[in-house]
C-alpha cells in the first residue's frame, strides 16, 4: 500500500486525523486568524509591561528596584502559568477551547486594569492595580503555549508543501508579534505619557476584544486535535519501568517491544519497519532503554503492564525531553539580560534628553520600538538572503541549525551587556562633568541615542535565540506535548526574569554593604555599569555551557516508509 493510501485508511479509523487533513481546513487560511488573537495580546502585553516601570515609580510611588522586581516577578509569573495552562491544553481542554477560556480571561484581565487607574479610589489602586496584572498573568498561562502550537498545527506536516510553509511560519510569526508589540510601544506609551492612564489601557482592552472576535471568526478553518491525555504519565511509567528492571543486562538475547505488537530482537537490536512514520532508536540515556526490554515475566503475561514495559516510541520521547533540558537552562541568563529592556533601560532614558523638535518629547519606554524595527528589518533578511545564501554552503534547509542560531543569539547578548555597561559609565561621567550628579531629577545633557546601540543589538539577539527557541521547543518535543514545548520555552523568560530579580537582590546586599549602592534610586549615584558587567560575566560562564551542552545534542530522528511505501527513510528534524 502507498503511503497516501495508508494516510487514507488512517484517516477513516480516526475521526480527528480525517477532520485533520481536510483540505479545505489548516493552511495559511487559518493560521492568519490564529496570528490576529497573538497579535492583540502580544500588543497588550507590550502596551503593559513597555511603561510598567514608570506607573509604578511615578504614580504607585515605589523605589526604583522595587519596581523593577516587581516588574520582573510579573513578567516572570506570566511565562511560568503556561506550564499550567499547556498540562490544561493536552490533557483536558484541547488548544482550541484553551485559547478562547484565556484570552476571555485576559479581556477581563483588561477591564479591571482600566477600572484599577480611574474610578477605584485611591487608597485601594495598588492592590486592584495588582490583583488585574495578575489575572492577566493567569490569561497569558492558557495562551501562550497553545496559540504559536495552534497555528503551528494547521500545516500537515506529512504534506511537503505545507512542510515547506511552517519552515517559514515561525519567522513570519515572530514578526508579527514584533509589529504589535512596536505599535504598542510607540502609541500606546505615548498616549499614557501624554494623554492618560486611562486611555492608554482602554485602547489595549478593545484590541484584545477585537482579536478574540477575529479568531472565532476562523473558527470553521482550523484543524482541530482532541486532547491526547495526560503527557506525563507516559513519562512516569517510562521511569518506573526502566527502574523495576535496573538489574536487568541489556544483551542481543532480548527482545524490545517496539509498540503495536511488533517486537525487535536478534544481533543488531534495530526496530522493525513499522506502518507508520516512528522516532528511531538513539544511544543517549541507555538506562531508559531497559523499560521496553521484554524479559520472562513480560514474555509469560497475556497483558502488557504499561508501568513495566513501554514501547519504543515513548522512550525516545522521553529522551527528546531530558534532551532539551540542559539547552533550557543554559539559556536563562540570556532571558535575564532582555528583561533589562523593561526596567533600568527606561530608567535610564528617562534621566536623558528625550526631545525630538521643539515640542515633541519621546517617552523613555518608547526607544523600545527599536528592538521592533530591528525585529521587523533582520527577520525577512534572515529568511529571504541569509538561509538561502548559508543553504549554498552548508547544505542545511535553514542554512545553519537551530541550535547554531541559538548560541549565536546567546553571544550577542554578551555583547549586549558589554555595550551597556560602556554607555551607562559615559552617562555618568557626564553627570558628573556637569555637577549635578547628587540631582536625580535633573536631565544629564546627553541624548537618548546613546543607548541606540544597546537596543539594536538586543533587537538582533532577539532575532536569532528567541525565534530558534520558539522552532526548537517545537520540532524535538513529543506530538503530545507541544503546547508543553512551548510553555517550557515561554519558561525560560519566566526564570530568567526572576533570575534577574535575584541578582538584583544579591547586588543590592553586597553593594549595601560595602558602603556602596550600585542600584539605588539616583542612578547617578549609582553603578549600573557594574551590575551590567555582572550580567555579561554570567551570561559568558552559561554560554560555555550551551556549547558544551549543543555539540552533544541528538536531534529527532524520524523513521518511515518513502512515497512508494517500500523503504525505510530516517529524517533528522532540525538538523537536516
Amino acid at each position: 500500500m502507498t503511503e497516501n493510501g495508508h494516510q487514507m485508511q488512517l484517516s477513516s479509523n480516526n475521526p480527528s486525523a480525517s477532520s485533520r487533513h481536510k483540505p479545505s481546513r489548516g493552511g495559511w487560511n487559518a493560521a492568519i486568524f490564529v496570528i490576529f488573537v497573538e497579535i492583540a495580546e502580544r500588543f497588550a502585553f507590550y502596551g503593559v509591561s513597555g511603561n510598567l516601570i514608570m506607573y509604578l515609580t511615578k504614580d504607585l510611588h515605589q523605589a526604583t528596584a522595587t519596581a523593577a522586581k516587581n516588574v520582573n516577578m510579573w513578567i516572570g509569573v506570566s511565562s511560568l502559568f503556561p506550564l499550567v495552562g499547556a498540562v490544561v491544553a493536552d490533557s483536558y481542554l484541547g488548544r482550541f477551547v484553551t485559547i478562547i477560556f484565556s484570552s476571555s480571561i485576559y479581556l477581563m484581565g483588561m477591564l479591571l486594569l482600566c477600572l484599577s487607574v480611574s474610578v477605584i479610589p485611591r487608597h485601594y489602586r495598588e492592590a486592584v492595580f495588582f490583583v488585574a496584572l495578575y489575572i492577566l498573568a493567569v490569561g497569558e498561562g492558557g495562551h501562550k503555549p497553545c496559540v504559536q502550537t495552534f497555528a503551528a498545527d494547521q500545516f500537515d506536516e506529512d504534506s511537503e508543501e505545507e512542510k515547506k510553509a511552517k519552515s517559514s511560519f515561525f519567522n513570519w510569526w515572530y514578526l508579527a508579534i514584533v509589529v504589535a508589540a512596536t505599535v504598542a510601544t510607540l502609541v500606546v506609551i505615548y498616549i499614557q505619557d501624554n494623554v492618560s492612564w486611562v486611555v492608554g489601557f482602554g485602547v489595549l482592552t478593545v484590541v484584545v476584544a477585537a482579536g478574540l472576535f477575529l479568531f472565532l471568526l476562523g473558527i470553521n478553518r482550523y484543524r482541530r486535535q482532541a486532547p491526547l491525555g495526560s503527557p506525563f504519565t507516559a513519562v512516569a511509567q517510562v521511569f518506573v519501568a526502566a527502574a523495576r528492571k535496573w538489574r536487568v543486562k541489556e544483551t542481543h538475547d532480548w527482545d524490545v517491544y517496539c509498540g503495536d505488537d511488533e517486537r525487535s530482537g536478534g544481533s543488531n537490536m534495530e526496530v522493525r519497519k513499522l506502518k507508520h512514520r516512528t522516532l528511531a532508536r538513539t544511544k543517549q540515556f541507555r538506562f531508559l532503554d531497559k523499560a521496553m526490554i521484554i524479559d520472562n515475566l513480560d514474555a509469560s503475561s497475556n497483558v502488557r503492564n504499561p508501568w513495566r514495559l513501554c514501547s519504543l516510541k515513548q522512550v525516545e520521547e522521553v529522551k527528546l525531553v531530558l534532551r532539551l533540558i540542559p539547552i533550557w537552562l543554559s539559556c536563562l541568563m540570556f532571558s535575564a539580560v532582555q528583561s533589562q529592556l523593561h526596567t533600568y533601560y527606561t530608567k535610564q532614558g528617562s534621566t536623558m534628553i528625550r526631545s525630538i523638535g521643539p515640542h515633541f518629547l519621546l517617552p523613555p519606554a518608547s526607544l523600545g520600538s527599536l528592538v521592533g524595527v530591528v525585529i521587523l528589518i533582520t527577520v525577512p533578511m534572515y529568511d529571504r538572503i541569509f538561509v538561502p545564501m548559508a543553504r549554498k554552503f552548508t547544505g542545511h534547509h535553514s542554512g545553519i541549525t537551530v541550535l547554531q542560531r541559538i548560541g549565536f543569539g546567546l553571544f550577542l547578548s554578551i555583547l549586549n551587556m558589554v555595550v551597556s555597561a560602556l554607555v551607562e559609565a559615559k552617562r555618568v561621567s557626564v553627570a558628573e562633568q556637569h555637577g549635578i550628579i547628587d540631582n536625580p531629577k535633573a536631565v544629564v545633557p546627553m541624548r537618548m541615542w546613546w543607548l541606540l546601540p544597546q537596543y539594536f543589538i538586543c533587537g538582533l539577539s532577539d532575532t536569532f535565540t528567541i525565534v530558534g527557541l520558539q522552532e526548537l521547543f517545537y520540532d524535538q518535543m513529543p506530538e503530545a506535548m507541544r503546547s508543553f514545548g512551548a510553555a517550557a520555552y515561554l519558561s525560560i523568560i519566566g526564570v530568567g526574569s526572576f533570575i534577574s530579580s535575584a541578582v538584583i537582590s544579591v547586588v543590592q546586599a553586597i553593594s549595601s554593604k560595602a558602603g556602596e549602592e550600585w542600584l539605588g534610586d539616583n542612578l547617578n549615584r549609582s553603578h549600573l555599569d557594574y551590575f551590567y558587567w555582572v550580567l555579561a560575566g554570567l551570561s559568558a560562564l552559561s554560554l560555555c555551557a550551551y556549547v558544551w551542552f549543543a555539540m552533544s545534542f541528538v536531534y529527532k530522528i524520524v523513521q518511515g516508509k518513502d512515497s512508494a511505501g517500500e523503504t525505510e527513510a530516517s529524517t533528522r528534524v532540525g538538523e537536516a
